[in-house]
């Protein structure tokens, strides 16, 4: 487990059984030293561990030599099926490393490629998980002479979890009599965290016939995301040695850096106010060299409209330098692009290409020189690039968490999008509150809004699940949006490792004072988007009457008073958000009775018309 150092409020969750239990202890008792803590991802289901077989109907013929696949041609939800036999489980994605050799990585964990774990019934089992296996591949009429060879890169953890003592990471290749021989075996304690590059030999006789395939097997916890490895660049080919292991190809590597400079996403209508403010200065990415000689470069990056294909900007430059065996990050100046005002909404479409000389015969290297990457200016801010690599919780019951966001201008807020993930246990249907605060001196100060609702999970990896509001709810500037814990069993929700748009975002409260989380090093996965209409006035940057107080006394032990004499409405609702009482002050009135109610936490909402109020109460007979 490690702690940090900063009044203890984050630590991050381990595999082995001694910090699991001490998990269980910590929740089972609520303790106030941990208020947020960052755990890997898990999504159950009752899936067998186990490869899918083909459909010989759609038997293929063997492929030939050369053999390459660095996953730049794979989308995150499946493998270029061309080299790749289906149900492999790993996870293509270009976000769990950064020293990757190219364009997206194969990740292997205990989670198929759609995030559910193959087994949560003893979260600590141990078994194989991942299984990737190449098409059959046209060996017959080899012979050792011909100096076959396969190379790759492998790494062990990334920003994922690394593997223990008893994980490992295998390769096996099939030979002419159906076995599986293990030719590579790599184990979880001898591991680093930065990517190798590994040759072996084909030269077994075995080996040469024409059903020849390889495959990649992880063995670890098959609870969740756990024991990390990662894979790319595989390459087999005749007449290769391993005192040349160098390829000529540059390849692009790095997501594109976000176009916004505050958010990775945000409304049009916001953005609009001050496009020129709102926009990144620059954009970058990198490139890497894996050839033992410079490289000279020609880069291109463009801006369009995604929808409408219309081309906003168009930046060359000429003369990149790459050393040999090496990368090199590249930028480019940003101008806000001119959108045309009748639109309500524009997905900005990035690519860097770069020309290069690349040559492996009867390979295609050109399709790792484009990388390109999506910005939504539609109806929601988003600090983060949409990959959960972990969760994060707030470990104690009645534990807040509030994400901050700002306005360019007064607006309303339909509802909050929440990329809910499972930790160790599924509690779908548990209630949690979905809350917004207004800003108080730079922290989240009186709740505007709240609503009650049940967890529930996106049907795949990294989705996102819809709150929305009744009525959008009127923010003048400043805004928090987040959750009420009311279980003992917390809410896990999204966390983005590689975005730090949100690192400074976010705060939590444990009883009556709000605290800046100061140890998390990424992004809640927690989106809210604008209303339509607002409940209320917008009264843009005239600021909210100070009414704290406005209940007393607190605890009370079953008269509720209150200051405000304006007061037309004040309901009172359980913790859970089940309304108890509801109450229509006459003229003058200004205290009632709740000795009807039992001891407990109250939430009290009153509104005068134009403002809303809420208070929490503890009543204590």
């Amino acid at each position: 487990m490690k702690v940090s150092n900063q009044n203890n409020s984050i630590f991050l969750i381990h595999k082995t059984y001694t910090l699991v239990i001490w998990m269980l202890i910590l929740f089972q008792c609520s303790v106030s030293f941990a208020q947020v803590s960052v755990v890997p991802l898990d999504y159950p289901a009752n899936l067998k561990n186990e490869e899918k077989s083909p459909d010989p109907s759609r038997a293929t013929a063997s492929l030939t030599l050369p053999f390459f696949d660095d996953f730049s041609t794979s989308k995150t939800d499946s493998l270029n099926s061309a080299n790749w036999i289906p149900g492999s489980g790993v996870y293509i994605n270009n976000t769990l490393s950064g020293s990757h050799p190219s364009i997206n990585i194969a990740t292997f964990d205990g989670l198929n490629a759609s995030g559910v774990p193959y087994n949560l019934v003893n979260p600590l089992t141990q078994n194989f998980t991942d299984t990737l296996t190449s098409q059959p591949i046209d060996l017959a009429g080899q012979a050792g002479a011909d100096s076959i060879y396969m190379s790759f890169y492998w790494m062990a953890k990334g920003l994922g979890e690394l593997p223990d003592s008893s994980d490992f990471l295998r390769l096996e290749f099939l030979n002419k009599t159906g076995e599986w021989i293990t030719v590579w075996n790599q184990v979880g304690y001898e591991t680093d965290t930065l990517f190798h590059q590994k040759f072996i030999a084909i030269g077994d006789s075995l080996f040469f016939h024409e059903g020849f395939k390889f495959r990649f097997r992880s063995y670890g916890r098959n609870s969740g995301g756990y024991d990390t490895w990662h894979l790319d660049y595989i390459y087999i080919n005749a007449k290769r040695s391993v005192n040349q292991p160098y390829l000529f190809d540059v390849s692009m590597r790095m997501p594109i850096s976000p176009f916004l400079k505050k958010y990775t996403a945000m409304p049009l209508r916001q953005y609009k106010v001050n496009p020129a403010e709102a926009t990144s200065d620059s954009i970058r990415t990198d490139v890497v060299n894996h050839f033992n000689n410079f490289n000279i470069l020609t880069s291109t990056l463009t801006v369009s409209d995604e929808q409408r294909g219309t081309e906003f900007q168009r930046t060359v430059q000429r003369s990149i330098y790459v050393e040999s065996l090496n990368s090199k990050t590249f930028s480019a100046k940003l101008t806000a692009p001119a959108i045309n005002d009748t639109f309500d909404s524009v997905r900005l479409h990035t690519k860097f290409y770069v020309i290069t000389t690349d040559t492996i015969p009867n390979v295609n290297l050109k399709n790792n020189d484009t990388i390109t990457s999506s910005t939504a200016l539609t109806d929601y801010y988003a600090y983060d690039d949409g990959s959960a690599e972990y969760g994060v919780q707030v470990n104690q019951k009645l534990g807040r968490v509030g994400v901050q966001y700002v306005l360019s201008k007064p607006d309303t807020i339909g509802g909050v999008r929440m990329a809910m993930v499972r930790f160790n246990k599924d509690i779908a249907g548990q209630s949690f509150t979905v809350q917004i605060f207004n800003n108080k001196n730079g922290k989240p100060d009186q709740m505007i809004a709240q609503r009650s609702v049940s967890v529930r999970y996106p049907s795949g990896r990294n989705g996102f699940v819809d709150y929305a509001f009744t009525n959008p709810v009127a923010v003048a500037d400043t805004f928090y949006v987040g959750w009420l814990q009311i279980n003992e069993q917390p809410v896990t929700v999204g966390f983005d490792r590689n975005s730090m748009y949100g690192k400074d975002a976010v705060y939590y409260n444990l009883g009556t004072e709000w605290v800046k989380e100061t140890s998390l090093d990424g992004s809640v996965m927690i989106r809210p988007y604008l209303g339509k209409k607002a409940q209320g006035i917008i009264t843009g940057a005239e600021p909210i009457p100070d009414r704290n107080g406005s209940f007393f006394p607190n605890p009370n032990k079953g008269v509720l008073n209150w200051k405000n004499a304006s007061f037309k409405k004040i309901d009172i609702y359980t913790i859970q958000g089940m309304m108890v009482e509801s109450i229509r002050p006459d003229k003058g009135q200004q205290a009632v009775s709740l000795e009807h109610l039992v001891s407990g936490i109250y939430l009290l909402k009153a509104s005068d018309g134009k403002q809303l109020f809420v208070q929490k109460m503890l009543i204590s007979k």
